[in-house]
Formats: structure tokens, C-alpha cells, sequence
């Protein structure tokens, strides 16, 4: 059973998105379109449980090959999103379906509080200040990251030092001439370093470029 768990891996993770994200549309449009509330709880409980499913499965698959492989780390890094960024992007996402279902029904779906926090999203000051907040908390996860990769790769505290000292390493074609473990630790990391740049610079030019308000 395990084996086959290993073996098609990346087909159960896949399956687990397209039916995570079907589960999230649907909760949504039972629950305001055609006011199944309960039966909306449902689709959300099936969305977590699919969530947790996808760890177990990390876990597992950890526990018996012992490596830190691309699965792993994608499964990780989606179940970090799901559990801090995506509980926001979900509430967006909630408000804009309420919006649109309420718009075709002839409904008023949003509350009060709901259309004080659509019309915050477009103050210039608080979409900054939110970027701001989101650059320092993917900085956080990043270096965290890089932390327990690089204690995963090296032999203590004085190698680390070394590596940042010395930073002629990166682009090394040769992961053990690197901090990291393996080639595919080494791969991802450089993709996710490129990926914190362009972010961290993009959530920043809101502040030192800030925007007109919007009406």
C-alpha cells in the first residue's frame, strides 16, 4: 500500500488540488447562490480534510525514503500557504463571490463590515502597509527555510558561516559545493530565492511608489 502511495504520489497530490479548489468554489456557491448552509460546511470540512490528507501523505513518504525530495518540499510549502496566506485569500475570495452571486440573484450578500474592508483594500496607505506585512512574513518563512536546509546540508554553525561569508557558491552548477544537501534542495532554493526577490521588490514598491486613491 505504501509503495503504491510513493509510486503515484504526484497523481494523489494533484487529484488532492483539483478536488481542494472544486471544494472551495462549491462551498461557496451552495452557500450563497443557493443558501445551503450547511451543506456548504460540508464542502469546507472536505477541503481540510483533503489538506491534511496531503501532509499525511508528506509524512509518510518521509518517514520511509528518509529524503527531503521536490514532493515533500511543494507539499510543504502549499500546506504553509493553505494555513497563514490562503485563510486570507479565501476570505477574498468569499467576499468577491458574495458580491458576484449576490449581484445575479438581486441579493445584498456583503455586510457593512464587509464593504468597509473592500473599500480599505483600496486606500493606497493600507495596501502598502499590507505588502509590507506580506514581504516580512515571506521573509521570515524563506530564511526559516533556509535555515533547516542549511542544517540540513552542513555540519554546524561554523560551515553556515563560511557560506554566508564567502558567497561565491551561488550558481555553482555542483551542489556539494554548496550549503545544501542534494541537487534538488539546491534547484529549489535558487527558484525560491528568485521568487523572494521579485516579490520582496514588488511588495515594497507600493510604499516607495504609492498609488493614487481609488474611487
Amino acid at each position: 500500500m505504501l509503495d503504491e502511495l510513493i509510486l503515484y504520489q504526484w497523481e494523489i497530490f494533484i487529484t488532492a488540488e483539483v478536488l481542494s479548489l472544486a471544494a472551495l468554489i462549491l462551498c461557496g456557491a451552495v452557500r450563497y447562490f443557493f443558501g445551503k448552509r450547511r451543506l456548504s460546511l460540508l464542502f469546507l470540512v472536505f477541503f481540510l480534510v483533503l489538506l491534511i490528507t496531503e501532509a499525511g501523505l508528506a509524512i509518510l513518504i518521509y518517514q520511509e525514503t528518509g529524503e527531503i525530495s521536490n514532493f515533500l518540499i511543494i507539499i510543504t510549502i502549499f500546506v504553509i500557504y493553505a494555513c497563514t496566506f490562503g485563510i486570507f485569500d479565501f476570505m477574498k475570495l468569499d467576499r468577491w463571490m458574495r458580491k458576484k452571486i449576490g449581484g445575479w440573484r438581486g441579493v445584498d450578500l456583503l455586510s457593512d463590515k464587509d464593504r468597509r474592508i473592500m473599500a480599505r483594500q483600496k486606500d493606497p496607505k493600507y495596501v502598502a502597509m499590507k505588502y509590507r506585512w506580506s514581504s516580512m512574513a515571506h521573509l521570515t518563512v524563506f530564511s526559516a527555510a533556509q535555515f533547516i536546509f542549511w542544517i540540513y546540508g552542513t555540519s554546524g554553525l561554523n560551515e553556515m558561516a563560511s557560506y554566508i561569508t564567502d558567497l561565491s557558491w551561488i550558481g555553482a552548477e555542483n551542489a556539494a559545493e554548496t550549503p545544501y544537501a542534494n541537487d534538488t534542495i539546491y534547484g529549489i532554493s535558487m527558484v525560491w530565492a528568485i521568487v523572494f526577490i521579485i516579490d520582496f521588490i514588488y511588495s515594497w514598491s507600493f510604499t516607495i511608489f504609492p498609488s493614487k486613491p481609488k474611487g
